[in-house]
């Protein structure tokens, strides 16, 4: 772990994110206070992904059977 006092931190900044980025942990504080941890971030996901719910929206052959008149009549408002 490396310490990094604030000003330090502001002149060398670009410098302290490739660090940080390369999997050292960078904190910065003020005086022997340490205030932060420079950490990367994990990248987001690369857009959609055609095809990853087909399965999830999967009915039983019964979905499609009629009604019974109970719940037809219930449905219509009779």
């Amino acid at each position: 772990m490396i310490h990094y006092n604030l000003h330090d931190a502001k002149t060398h900044l670009s410098r302290l994110v490739n660090r940080a980025i390369s999997g050292e942990e960078v904190v910065i504080a003020r005086g022997n206070k340490p205030l932060v941890r420079l950490v990367p971030l994990t990248p987001p996901p690369k857009g959609r992904v055609f095809g990853s719910l087909k399965t999830s929206g999967q009915v039983d052959d019964s979905f499609f059977d009629p009604l019974p008149e109970e719940e037809s009549k219930a449905w219509n408002g009779e």
